[in-house]
């Protein structure tokens, strides 16, 4: 639980009409959205409108709490934004948790409210469903105890979620961050998101920043690599694709460069984790567009780009963001803790986010460059090993689709290497380990599965146990 029941602050909602005033203003037959049919402002309106009056009928109120269990849907961003507009604060979940998942959040969070999906339409790899959505009152609920609008959950790739929580003001001051960057979608272009819009890439950098600036929003029918395309090649107007490193991954596989290009098609940009030696090069050959990169948090959203390609492995801080090296750990200024319940010194601390994240800046240009989690940086035999070198070593290799390299101190008591194969074998990849790294570096045991098991974001997870019980479920890969 995260505290006690506490009344209502009167200063909740914090900043009443931002909603109007930031995202639903502008011209009322602007297209805005496009799921299956196209979505002007003026038909947001309306079904924002309807939904706001149905979750006031359900009991929610200013101050209120509400946690949304929806697919990708129409119903989904009418819901978040009526709730919004009503001044609740939301909680999201993402529609794919098992059910213990979710009651393990239910029990974390306290809603009064929980809104769910009635009835889905869709199948697997679908872009967004038709949704009708069931408002349920939730015994024990707790009122909000701050004036925080946002509350999401860590993506849980390395061990437990963190409940985290945004207001009003961070999610504006990270739009501004948004409107600041020139190679970002504007008004009278069009954006295809990929990324999911219950976690912080796909809501702000994709659902909030293009109802924001006048950007259409379009979702792919199917979430593959021939919908995705689809999607891209169904309009005129300048295009970005946003995603996660999978999407790119998924598109560079796509047929042959000669079987042509999209000329709509301005850039992809990915976030969420450190791209795959080679996937740029292999992304701007395939469509003849960089693939961008962004550096960002659940915490503070956005923080540092590199949306033309130019600088990478290096990414740009966003204008605003004030950032620093401490013992190689980049630290990140952030006024208050986004926690919600006990705050961890050892993660948010006078005035400083430690993101756990090793990196480097370079003294002149003050590009950043992520090395990997900083927890990635363990000692064999008394000697330094980056298990972030040996995973991009590995990935690297011919024939290695992905890969995730950890230390499992329980399983084998050393790093181990989990690999997606394609044309090679565990015997080539470990003879090619023997010339490209020192003994003490080198994975004990090569884990060979069909697919890497992610987060629901896309993630690769790295939780040696989780991996473990991935790789007892695949013996004879």
């Amino acid at each position: 639980m995260l505290g006690s029941a506490a009344p209502r602050p009167s200063g909740v909602p914090p900043q009443d009409g931002w909603v109007d005033h930031y995202l639903l203003a502008g011209p009322a037959d602007e297209p805005c959205l496009r799921m299956g049919r196209i979505v002007t402002r003026a038909g947001l309106l309306d079904l924002v409108g309807e939904q706001q009056k149905r979750l006031s009928l359900a009991g929610v109120e200013s101050g209120g709490t509400v946690t949304l269990r929806l697919p990708p849907s129409l119903t989904y961003i009418a819901v978040l934004l009526a709730a919004w507009r009503i001044g609740a604060q939301v909680s999201l979940l993402d529609h794919r948790l098992t059910q213990a998942e979710v009651d393990r959040a239910l029990d974390r969070l306290a809603p009064e409210v929980v809104v769910t999906a009635a009835r889905t339409g869709g199948a697997a790899l679908r872009g967004y469903s038709e949704v009708d959505a069931l408002a349920d009152r939730r015994p024990g609920g707790r009122p909000a105890a701050s004036g925080h609008c946002l509350v999401q959950l860590s993506s849980g790739s390395t061990g437990p979620s963190k409940v985290i929580a945004r207001t009003p003001q961070d999610l504006i001051a990270e739009l501004a961050r948004y409107d600041r960057l020139p190679d970002y979608p504007a008004r009278g272009e069009r954006m295809v998101l990929l990324a999911s819009v219950v976690h912080v890439l796909g809501l702000v950098g994709g659902l909030l920043q293009c109802l924001h600036a006048g950007v259409r929003l379009d979702f792919p029918e199917r979430l593959t690599g021939t919908g995705i395309l689809d999607a891209v090649a169904a309009d005129e107007r300048p295009t970005t694709v946003l995603g996660v490193p999978f999407h790119a991954e998924l598109l560079a596989a796509q047929g042959d460069p000669a079987q042509g290009r999209f000329p709509q098609l301005r850039r992809m940009i990915v976030a969420g984790e450190l791209t795959r030696p080679g996937l740029q090069a292999a992304f701007a050959d395939r469509y003849g567009v960089p693939l961008g990169t962004m550096f960002g948090m659940t915490e503070l959203g956005m923080i540092a780009t590199d949306l033309t390609g130019r600088h990478h492995p290096a990414v740009e801080p966003a204008d605003g963001m004030e950032l620093k090296l401490r013992n190689g750990e980049l630290l990140i200024a952030a006024a208050a803790s986004p926690y919600l319940g006990h705050t961890d010194p050892t993660r948010w601390a006078d005035g400083w986010l430690h993101t756990r994240d090793a990196a480097t800046v370079d003294p002149q240009s003050g590009l950043l460059t992520l090395l990997g989690r900083l927890d990635s940086q363990i000692s064999i035999g008394g000697l330094k090993v980056d298990l972030t070198e040996v995973e991009r070593t590995v990935t690297a290799l011919p024939g290695v689709a992905e890969a995730v390299v950890v230390f499992d101190s329980v399983g084998t008591g050393g790093i181990d290497a989990y690999l997606a194969l394609q044309g090679t074998t565990a015997e080539s990849v470990q003879a090619s380990l023997v010339r490209e790294l020192a003994p003490y570096k080198r994975p004990r045991r090569l884990h060979v599965l069909p697919a890497l098991p992610r987060t629901t974001t896309g993630k690769t997870l790295r939780d040696p146990a989780a991996l473990r019980r991935a790789a007892a479920e695949h013996p004879s890969s």
